[in-house]
């Protein structure tokens, strides 16, 4: 569901323009470059923001087609003024590559202007450009594309030379060898003007008098290059590069017969090349573009009139009228009885240059498989019929059906060449160049192809043969007549249901969705096809646990779909490598079960239930689960239908069933990594065989599943930390439904021998010396049923409570102490409330107050270790536990909670609500208003309530972010003003703003400063507040969690003049307090955070007036001797900013000469020279000196 929500939003937002709207902005621009040109700052400030601009239509670039021709006129008459520096010049030439990059060289190059009066200037331009200059390559990038426009134009070019004699007498060069070394020069480049060198030689080789005269040449020097570069090397790889991008524009745009002489001598040279061994993927994409060039060549370019041609392609004539659809269908192809008019020997280099192909369809690399499936169609829809026949039967032996080998091609080439034949196969379907006689061959392979899954180490490969095999459905959609599908529409139609909403992959299912959505607008054929479009469109599928348990639902709901969707699930997705996909689809099975539940009983179970027992840990794995689903599908089918709960089950099915437990016990399979998997499913089994009321009660495999639940709790440590938890929670859920089920008698109560042994043996566990086991049996307690606990209640609780106490040996045991907090909730929630109640039975007056203390115990857990602050998880189970039971005595019998334990749990809540870490910050939050603004009826005793209902309204109870600090601390400062919140509130925020995170401190240091300037006005409300300031900092003196921060606080909130009001009165006992605090606190400390937070404290202290400020003076000039030097360095400096800031503590005759000794002595000098410094300091200040003190 959050898929289906987060998609759309998506899309939406994207930026969707409508036209070229900042065209007078790009246009003064343009027009300013001659005065910002001069200035580096101004001139790359204009080149950013016409990046900026252009940028914005990389993806609708066609919007700057009515704008082109005037931007590019604009720029070269900049260009072309005799006038303009190089810099401009180069300025102009970058901002006409940006727009090329954007719209792209092809359609930038006819607007040219491509007079003879442009050809000298842009030769003498391009004589000027320096190729290994790095800053000016757009420049002859440009000047080449221009060059290679003004080539076109219809003269001789020997009517330019005139008198080749120059002034000098030296003999210049003839225009036609000037662009040929140009053309020459540029192509060797590294930079992108060798891009545009190809094009010129592409369209200047190709005019009649070059042809004639320097074809020849040129391939012979390109031809020689090619043979004495190599592609190993990087000045190798540069040069090859530019050669096959010049051979490949040659062969595309020159004419066939002025090409086809040379065409042998390439392929050959290309051959020599082994292009196909090289590792860099470009090479090796140019060599397939240039080779499928070449093909091209060798046959004439006439379209086949042997394929096939499906007539009206108009989606409108589709849907309107069948007749003419009926007339189409019998429509045949036109050449397909008939040979083709005209005969003609294909050259035999044909051959060489369809096997590269198809070599290259089994390339490593994506680019180079598609650029070889696109030279497959193109060549293909050349070929007389019978050869044509012959390339598509080499094509499909790129693919193998052998699940365990594929021929003798390695497993790095299988997914490849799939992924390259299907491509290729679409490329031939859309040029209605695979007949309808082959379409029975393609057809199991496409199939295949839409489920390939390779495992490959610890993931898979086939997602890009799935999604290309959906391009083909695509493709074969477009290109044939309903009539030829008809035979494989429901093979095709489920395959792509089942791709496109089981997949893994999202753009797999995506695509999937896409390709049934051609087929249903185009063939109109797919059963059901418009109802499922709906359900499954393009963004329902991009949700994949929405796909397989709703929509899947709904598709199985149609009887075409359900089969084959059961079969895919059980064939290919409960053995997937992937153990979520595997989970999926066992639930999958349960909601798709009641569609075909004598399917499901009479061949699917009977399938799963060897596969159940069988050697393959992932087929195990999931076939367990899959019975589990299944089996509690189809008996909540049979008790809706009030028939038996084996209704559907054969004797062999039970048996089958209760046996997998001891299979797998005998066969030890419960242990090792393959036991994290098992113990988890059987688990689940044993829960759904519980909850299907399976006639197995009394039945000695009841004691075989008590055993695994309990091995599974009291073994956790030995499994890995990521399986743990799934592993405690399956054994835990797997107890309660087992309970409920098998060991409850008729009237309702447990076998009391029973209860105690499990009571017992649960509770004795607790005080274990490994915390995963006290973890397991602490959850396990919490898992049992109402008549388990009946009489044992006191001692359940008294178990609970004694690993929740932190003691030396265990306080690193964070998970223990949370998940026992949790269970006490669990089981107040399964006994009940009665107040007059028993206390062995309910929670009730004599046992409220003693869960209550054990939950607000929790809450005060701070440990810390090697993990973080792991007291958070125990303080996050705590307050979830409070609410969980607070809410269960309101909601029975609401006097049992006592006003001071509602302050205490809704002050501790605020607390929790004002610290520093987001996730615990915005659970308390969100549990301190669920208990304010709870209803049914409303939690009694909360303190200022009225005030706190204004504070936090209750339609904000949802929307108020609480991992934001930008709202949740103006809100809670806010409570500062409540006098039962303030010491809480403010203990949670001395952590906040004297913390470290940037946005917590920023926000929550705002909202306090905020708080503290509307009380100013109020003495009393001040007075109250530094009297709860203090209390804070004496409770937790020595207490580095909170007394370190609260430094850092009370530096802060002195600067920010906070207790400005107390500055007036001489000897104001906050400041003599908090002095005597701060002295206390760092007294023999050696925590450099604590002592540098401490100098600010004093620094700000010397501000009030009396006998204070010489203890001030004289506690500063004891840390100016400390024995570390980074306190000394600290103190010096912001004593020094002292007496700048408060100028009126020390005499104005020897404030400088304090200074001065404050900044010029070196404090991280030797003690004894810093010491003399410090006792100047003193006798200036007329402040004690410091004494040794003996040791």
């Amino acid at each position: 569901e959050e898929g289906e929500e987060r998609e759309p939003a998506a899309i939406s937002d994207r930026n969707i323009l409508d036209s070229f709207t900042e065209s007078r902005e790009v246009a003064e621009l343009i027009g300013n470059l001659r005065e910002v040109f001069g200035e580096l700052v101004t001139r790359e400030m204009a080149v950013e923001r016409f990046i900026g601009i252009m940028d914005k239509y990389q993806e609708q670039p066609h919007l700057l087609d009515r704008h082109l021709e005037g931007m590019m006129n604009s720029l070269l008459e900049i260009v072309r003024d005799s006038g303009s520096p190089p810099l401009l010049v180069h300025l102009g030439f970058k901002f006409l590559y940006i727009i090329t990059k954007v719209r792209g060289y092809k359609r930038f190059l006819p607007l040219f202007p491509h007079e003879v009066r442009d050809l000298q200037p842009v030769l003498d331009m391009l004589a000027k450009q320096n190729p290994k200059d790095t800053e000016t390559w757009e420049t002859r990038y440009m000047l080449l594309l221009w060059l290679s426009m003004i080539c076109l134009i219809p003269f001789d070019l020997a009517r330019f030379d005139g008198n080749l004699v120059s002034v000098e007498g030296q003999a210049r060069q003839p225009t036609m060898d000037r662009i040929l070394d140009i053309a020459k020069c540029y192509l060797v480049v590294s930079d992108k003007a060798r891009d545009a060198a190809a094009v010129l030689v592409s369209k200047f080789i190709v005019r009649p008098d070059v042809r004639q005269s320097r074809m020849a040449d040129f391939l012979d020097w390109v031809l020689s290059m090619l043979s004495k570069s190599s592609s190993q090397t990087m000045e190798g790889t540069v040069i090859v590069n530019g050669m096959l991008q010049a051979l490949a524009q040659l062969f595309k745009h020159g004419k066939r017969e002025d090409c086809l002489p040379y065409a042998a001598t390439v392929l050959e040279c290309l051959d020599n090349c082994k292009l196909s061994e090289s590792n860099q993927m470009v090479l090796r994409k140019l060599g397939m573009k240039l080779v499928q060039r070449l093909g091209l060549t060798f046959v004439k370019p006439k379209v086949a009139k042997w394929r096939y041609q499906r007539g009206c392609r108009s989606l409108a004539a589709n849907l309107q009228a069948q007749g003419a659809a009926v007339q189409n269908q019998k429509r045949e192809v036109a050449a397909a009885e008939a040979d083709d008019d005209e005969e003609y020997d294909i050259p035999g280099e044909i051959e060489n240059v369809v096997e590269q192909l198809l070599v290259g369809l089994k390339d490593k690399d994506t680019i180079v498989r598609w650029s070889a499936a696109k030279g497959i169609g193109r060549i293909t829809g050349r070929l007389p019929k019978e050869l044509a026949d012959d390339v598509i039967g080499s094509l499909l032996d790129c693919f193998s059906f052998n699940p365990t080998s594929c021929c003798d091609i390695s497993f790095q080439e299988t997914d490849n060449a799939w992924h390259g034949g299907c491509l290729a196969l679409a490329e031939l379907g859309r040029r209605g160049l695979l007949l309808p006689s082959r379409i029975s061959d393609v057809v199991p392979v496409m199939l295949k192809a839409l489920t390939y899954d390779e495992k490959r180490g610890a993931c898979s490969v086939g997602s890009n043969v799935r999604d290309a095999a959906c391009y083909v459905c695509w493709a074969f959609a477009r290109a044939y007549e309903p009539t030829e599908l008809i035979p494989f529409i429901n093979h095709i139609s489920s395959a792509l249901v089942i791709a496109a909403v089981f997949d893994r992959d999202v753009n797999c299912r995506r695509a999937a969705s896409a390709a049934f959505q051609e087929n249903v607008g185009r063939q109109g054929t797919f059963p059901h096809g418009i109802d499922i479009l709906t359900a499954a469109d393009y963004f329902a599928v991009g949700n994949r646990v929405n796909c397989y348990l709703t929509i899947s639902v709904y598709i199985a709901g149609f009887p075409e779909y359900t089969q084959p969707m059961i079969d895919h699930l059980v064939n290919m997705k409960i053995n997937h490598w992937d153990s979520v996909i595997r989970e999926l689809a066992t639930k999958a099975l349960h909601n798709i079960t009641p569609q075909a539940p004598e399917y499901m009983a009479n061949v699917v179970l009977p399938r799963l239930l060897p596969l159940s027992v069988g050697s393959d840990l992932h087929t195990r794995h999931g076939a367990i689960l899959a019975c589990a689903e299944i089996t509690h599908a189809l008996c909540k089918l049979a008790q809706e239908n009030n028939r038996s709960v084996t209704y559907y089950f054969s004797e062999k099915s039970l048996e089958g069933l209760k046996q997998i437990h001891q299979e797998l016990c005998s066969r030890q399979l419960y242990r090792g990594l393959g036991g994290e998997l098992m113990r988890p499913a059987v688990c689940t089994l044993i829960e759904k065989l519980s909850l299907s009321k399976m006639p197995f009660r009394g039945d000695p495999i009841i004691d075989g599943w008590q055993w695994l639940i309990n091995d599974s709790l009291r073994h956790l440590t030995l499994v890995s930390s990521a399986a743990r938890q799934h592993i405690k929670e399956s054994a835990v859920s797997a107890l309660a439904a087992l309970c409920n089920e098998f060991y409850i008698n008729e009237r309702g109560e447990a076998d009391p021998a029973l209860q105690d042994e499990l009571v017992t043996q649960y509770v004795s566990e607790l005080q274990n010396s490994e915390e995963m086991i006290r973890c397991g049996f602490s959850r396990a307690l919490g898992a049992l049923p109402r008549f388990l606990l009946k009489g044992r209640l006191q001692q359940v609780l008294e178990g609970l409570k004694r690993v929740t106490v932190i003691s030396p040996e265990d306080v690193s045991f964070a998970e223990s102490r949370r998940d026992a907090l949790i269970a006490i909730a669990k089981v107040c929630q399964t006994v009940g409330v009665k107040g007059d109640g028993s206390q062995q039975e309910y929670v009730c007056r004599e046992n409220v107050d003693q869960i209550y203390a054990t939950l607000l115990t929790g809450v005060t857990d701070y440990t810390t270790d090697s993990r973080g602050d792991v007291g958070g998880w125990v303080r996050e189970a705590a307050m979830t536990s409070l609410m969980e039971v607070t809410l269960l005595l309101v909601q029975n019998e609401a006097e049992l909670i006592h006003a001071n334990i509602c302050k205490q749990i809704m002050c501790w809540l605020a607390q929790q609500s004002a610290e520093k870490i987001d996730k615990f910050r915005a659970h308390a939050g969100s549990v301190f208003l669920t208990l304010l603004h709870f209803d049914h009826p409303p939690v009694p005793h909360i303190p200022h309530r009225q005030e706190l209902e204004r504070i936090f309204p209750r339609w904000e109870k949802e929307t108020l972010n609480w991992n934001a600090a930008s709202e949740a601390f103006p809100r809670i400062t806010q409570l500062l003003g409540l006098p039962a919140y303030q010491y809480h509130v403010l203990l949670g925020l001395s952590v906040s703003v004297g913390g470290l995170t940037e946005t917590t401190l920023r926000y929550s240091a705002q909202s306090l400063f905020d708080y503290m300037k509307k009380i100013q006005s109020d003495p009393s409300a001040l007075e109250g507040f530094c009297e709860t300031l203090l209390k804070v900092f004496e409770d937790n003196l020595r207490n580095d969690r909170v007394s370190v921060p609260l430094l850092t606080m009370l530096d802060q909130m002195l600067a920010n003049g906070c207790f400005d009001i107390f500055t007036e009165q001489e000897n104001h006992p906050f400041p003599v307090k908090l002095f005597t605090l701060c002295k206390e606190e760092i007294k023999r400390s050696k925590d450099i955070r604590k002592l540098r937070s401490s100098i600010g404290v004093f620094c700000g202290l010397i501000q009030f007036q009396g006998d204070m400020r010489e203890k001030v003076f004289f506690q500063l000039f004891l840390l100016l001797c400390h024995p570390f030097p980074i306190i000394r360095k600290t103190t010096a400096s912001q004593v020094y900013e002292m007496l700048l800031t408060y100028g009126d503590v020390v005499a104005p005759a020897i404030v400088e000469q304090a200074m001065a000794i404050l900044s010029d002595t070196n404090w991280e000098a030797e003690l004894p020279v810093v010491r003399e410094r410090r006792n100047c300091l003193c006798d200036l200040l007329k402040v004690p000196r410091p004494q040794l003190v003996a040791k």
